[in-house]
């Protein structure tokens, strides 16, 4: 075997390897994309069914007009070539022929038109829903209220869990990568669920594939959409509108559970916000508010400030910050309305936790400024709200 036949033959060996590693290490996403997924994602509503069959109806429309005009086309130039001594023929026009080519599109496009806009009509009506759920969007994650059926008053926030280290190639990652929430939306099965979407911040978009649902949520502006979920099971999603820096890192995932399931888990849910609930007046040590806002810091600040607190990019460094070691009442109001990168915490955050987290900042790291701050004063600094 010549030096070309041995490269070829080990260049052979190296993409079988490689590609059998691949597959290896590759697993098909609980509830999202699938290896080697060409189709759209499998229906779990009956939307997304007819999204599917309308998407091969017009995908064959398609296919069988560009064989029919180039066939045609093809066939005309093969067999009526000048070399054959065919001769062009001479005329101005042919009313049949106008006639034809006009009708026949005509007639494809509304036969194409009328299933698509039913499905469009459906898509929007939001009518007698079961379970009304506001969907709002910030930087970077999503906070569900349920405001109008069973669950009545839930809301919590859902954020990434994927780990620093899994994102920086410093610790393995799992087949549900960038796609994994600590907080899962959970609705019951075969109950219409409406969705308020809104933004707190920049234009968001809450897609799940699976339920044929993506819809814009927009600072300002309220809309809404709705799904009926036919399968138990895990449904996954992400922001589809291009929000800034963190935009990869804000997943959407969805579980669909049984209704005995679901009523067991809100009033699971509601004990436990009873339980956690605040008391506006109570006094925390040091220790106390530093133990909860590390927490809070994990969960909300370490992904752009990082959790040494060293910062990055637009987002400065708290160790060490004038602001964090400077008058209080200067990092409240930043953490209250927002300035610059940073997003506006009030109202997407608690009262308590904002008082924990710029404790945490203000004794963590470098900073050693021996202040505790309460929970009341962030209550006066918004205003009593």
């Amino acid at each position: 075997m010549n030096l070309f036949g041995k490269v070829t033959r080990a260049s052979l060996y190296l993409v079988a390897a490689f590609g059998a590693a691949l597959a290896h290490a590759s697993e098909n996403m609980p509830g999202g994309p699938a290896v080697n997924q060409l189709n759209f994602t499998a229906p779990a509503t009956k939307i997304m069914q007819e999204i599917h069959w309308l998407h091969w109806m017009m995908l064959g429309i398609c296919a069988l007009i560009f064989i029919g005009v180039f066939g045609v086309m093809f066939y005309s130039i093969l067999k009526h070539r000048k070399s054959l001594g065919h001769k062009s023929a001479s005329f101005h026009e042919s009313t049949t022929v106008e006639i034809i080519w006009t009708v026949i599109p005509l007639l494809i496009v509304i036969g194409m038109a009328l299933p698509a806009t039913k499905t469009v009509v459906a898509m929007k009506d939001t009518t007698n829903s079961d379970i009304t759920i506001k969907t709002t969007g910030y930087q970077w994650k999503w906070g569900y209220d349920y405001i109008k059926g069973e669950g009545e008053g839930i809301s919590f926030l859902s954020t990434l869990t994927t780990s620093r280290e899994a994102i920086n190639n410093l610790a393995p990652k799992s087949n549900t990568y960038l796609m994994e929430v600590d907080n899962e939306l959970v609705v019951p099965v075969g109950k219409k669920i409406r969705l308020i979407t809104t933004a707190n911040d920049v234009i968001h978009s809450w897609t799940i594939p699976a339920f044929g649902v993506k819809q814009d949520a927009i600072p300002g502006f309220v809309r809404d959409t709705w799904f009926k979920a036919e399968t138990i099971g895990t449904f996954r999603g992400q922001c589809s509108e291009l929000c800034g820096a963190e935009h990869a890192f804000m997943p959407i995932v969805v579980k669909v559970v049984s209704q005995d399931d679901y009523t067991a888990w809100v009033a699971e849910k509601k004990k436990a916000m009873s339980a956690t609930s605040d008391d506006p007046t109570k006094v925390y040590t040091l220790e106390e508010q530093k133990e909860r806002g590390a927490k809070v810091y994990a969960a909300n600040c370490a992904a752009c400030h990082q959790p040494n607190g060293k910062g990055a990019g637009a987002f400065p460094a708290l160790d060490g910050s004038k602001v964090v070691n400077g008058p209080k009442a200067g990092q409240i109001t930043i953490l209250l309305n927002g300035k610059n990168a940073m997003p506006k915490w009030g109202g997407v955050l608690s009262d308590a936790d904002i008082a924990a987290v710029i404790t945490y900042t203000r004794n963590s790291w470098g900073n050693k400024t021996g202040e505790v701050i309460q929970t009341q004063e962030i209550i006066t600094a918004n205003g009593g709200k």
